[in-house]
């Protein structure tokens, strides 16, 4: 491997957005260390965590004297720093293809996973909290929209209208990626070639996977199937996902969305009634 004692991944317990950073790492076969952010004890408000990352989010990247934070742009930046093996287009066009990916994960998928995460588990585990603990817990969300959802989330439930758009969300990108890999003739998403905008959605498809949820979406999309039975073995995917959870936690995130299953296929159901009318 190519070891870097001064790079460092600060990072929390099951965070999506790390993972794509994990298997980005993974692919160039590059070592680091992990220091872990316990955002359920603020970690991320401490003043010296701060001065990496202003917004007090994870993940953020320290590579010598390089600070990178945002998952998106840490992929970016280790593919253009150790350039073997490539993992971006070689044309324009074909890198401007792959960010198209990226910017529908962080500007949709994202926010959709956490909303259906928080629905199934998050929001059953708040509920055995004192109120003192959770209006904690509500204080510390910061973005007046995120807190929005948040509590919107916890009150209602898959009912919730931020909920239904999770679900449209999905289904418009498995749409997309059904579309996509018909027109490039796969595997993957740009053809050919394994790049960013494969691993960058792979483990939020993870994350639905472990709820219980995905074949909802998969059942009519025979290309995705295909994706997502080649990405999901993908030995860096594989390494840094499932070899990383604890077995009881990939367990309470499939029993907590096998609970909310039926009624998400529901709302799926409402969603397609809702856009066909």
């Amino acid at each position: 491997m190519n070891g870097n004692a001064e790079r460092t991944l600060y990072t929390f317990t099951n965070s999506i957005c790390t993972q794509k950073v994990f298997i980005t790492l993974a692919e160039k076969q590059l070592d680091y260390d992990m220091h872990i952010v316990n955002l359920f004890n603020n970690e991320q408000f401490d003043p010296e965590y701060l001065k990496l990352n202003p917004k007090g989010v994870v993940p953020t990247l320290v590579d010598g004297d390089n600070v990178v934070i945002e998952s998106t742009l840490i992929c970016e930046y280790l593919d253009e720093t150790y350039p073997d093996p490539p993992l971006a287009p070689a044309t324009p066009i074909g890198r401007a293809t792959m960010r198209l990916w990226s910017k529908q994960v962080d500007e949709g998928i994202f926010a959709a996973a956490r909303e259906l995460s928080f629905s199934a588990q998050f929001r059953e585990k708040l509920k055995t909290m004192t109120e003192d603990q959770r209006q904690v817990r509500f204080r510390n969300v910061g973005d007046p929209e995120r807190h929005a959802a948040f509590k919107s989330t916890y009150e209602e439930g898959v009912n919730s209208p931020f909920v239904l758009q999770a679900i449209g969300n999905f289904e418009k990108m498995f749409k997309l990626l059904e579309q996509a890999l018909a027109q490039s003739g796969g595997p993957w998403i740009l053809g050919d070639s394994y790049t960013l905008a494969d691993i960058n959605l792979t483990p939020f498809v993870y994350r639905v996977e472990y709820l219980n949820l995905l074949d909802l979406w998969l059942q009519d999309k025979p290309r995705v199937q295909q994706w997502w039975a080649m990405a999901r073995a993908r030995p860096s995917a594989v390494a840094t996902i499932p070899g990383r959870l604890a077995a009881e936690v990939v367990a309470d995130m499939t029993h907590f969305g096998g609970l909310i299953r039926d009624r998400v296929a529901q709302r799926r159901q409402e969603y397609l009634n809702m856009m066909q009318r």
